[in-house]
């Protein structure tokens, strides 16, 4: 199984980026697609969940309305657009997928929000 998150960088407050997660190694349309970030006080945050056929979303209060998750089955990569970004959104962004037996993460990828 690997994760391979993109499209991180620097961005001014009120910008947009967008992240993207290539999978391989595992039925990509058969499982949720998460997206988390490190949090003050916690391990992480859930940042954003999408079910495997793109039906179901979630978001984190902190973001709702201003992030949307998607995916393409087809090429087995989940996104992430932020719009409207803040500083405080500044974090590196790991996506993650979940199995009967645990847990597998990309290597993250640095969002920093600064004027």
């Amino acid at each position: 199984v690997q994760l391979v998150e993109s499209g991180g960088g620097l961005v001014q407050p009120g910008g947009s980026l967008r992240l993207s997660c290539a999978t391989s190694g595992f039925t990509f349309n058969m499982y949720a697609m998460r997206w988390y970030r490190p949090a003050p006080g916690k391990e992480r945050e859930l940042v954003a969940t999408i079910g495997s056929t793109g039906g179901y979303t979630n978001y984190a209060y902190s973001v709702k309305g201003r992030f949307t998750i998607s995916r393409d089955n087809a090429k087995s990569t989940v996104y992430l657009q932020m719009d409207s970004l803040k500083p405080e959104d500044t974090a590196v962004y790991y996506c993650n997928v979940g199995f009967h037996l645990g847990d597998y993460w990309g290597q993250g990828t640095q969002v920093t929000v600064s004027a």
